[in-house]
């Protein structure tokens, strides 16, 4: 059995791209190319790149970098963007908790929830870390987002998703928030490429602070900084707060 986010993402990729928690790619970039210092030379992965936003842009400014993800029809949405746009772009096929890179890559990104965190099981999640994490070079950096702990804690994930829904686009219904395990599970109710009315059941974990400092320095980062994810904008300027609904993950080994 399909698990939702392999489900969800199935014939999901022109109505994705329409979402408006992905209309932030270029202040992204921005923000991906400073804390590379601009260095063309780098080789760059990009972990559950969905439909190649990042990835496109990136390529488009000059950088060499290997997408991968685990939905075909989010890759192939990638490869038609990517041939309109005139970028030249491998992009494959792989699971983020299996990865076959080791020791490859200079950084590695991994934004939009693309894939850590969506796993039913923190063990997996970790995995997903992990993967990236042997993925890259000795002095190597990732750069990530993930859902923001602090945020449940003092507001309701279920009036933010009614709050920030859109008529056309995707909408989260039956939210409950488990302050045990730190999952929101809730109902996705969307409409596919194909006009498809669709529900899914989901389950998403939420991190603190703290438990991606521990997990990071268990993998063997020396340097981990955490800040406020603002959409399109990000910044080492945004600190941190309950406010912040994702947080954004900035460490090197």
């Amino acid at each position: 059995m399909k698990q939702w986010y392999e489900a969800l993402f199935e014939n999901y990729a022109r109505k994705y791209d329409k979402e408006p928690f992905v209309q932030g790619t270029l202040g992204e970039c921005d923000f991906i190319e400073q804390e590379i210092a601009h260095d063309k030379s780098l080789k760059i992965i990009d972990i559950g790149c969905g439909t190649g936003r990042h990835s496109i842009e990136l390529a488009k400014r000059g950088y060499q970098i290997v997408r991968i993800d685990l939905s075909e029809s989010q890759l192939k949405r990638a490869s038609e963007k990517a041939i309109a746009q005139g970028v030249k772009i491998n992009f494959q096929k792989h699971d983020a908790r299996n990865l076959p890179f080791e020791g490859e890559f200079d950084l590695a990104i991994m934004l939009c929830e693309g894939g850590f965190s969506l796993m039913e099981t923190d063990k997996m999640n970790f995995e997903i870390l992990k993967n990236a994490t042997k993925a890259l070079k000795d002095k190597g950096k990732f750069i990530f987002t993930t859902l923001n702990g602090l945020f449940p804690l003092f507001h309701s994930v279920k009036e933010f998703y009614e709050s920030a829904a859109k008529e056309g686009n995707s909408a989260c219904k039956d939210c409950s928030f488990d302050l045990m395990t730190f999952r929101d599970h809730n109902t996705v109710v969307f409409e596919d490429d194909a006009g498809n009315k669709k529900e899914l059941k989901c389950n998403e974990r939420y991190y603190v602070p703290s438990e991606i400092i521990w997990l990071l320095k268990s993998l063997g980062y020396k340097k981990i900084d955490i800040f406020g994810a603002k959409l399109g904008a990000f910044s080492r300027k945004n600190k941190l707060t309950t406010e912040d609904f994702e947080m954004l993950v900035v460490a090197e080994k």
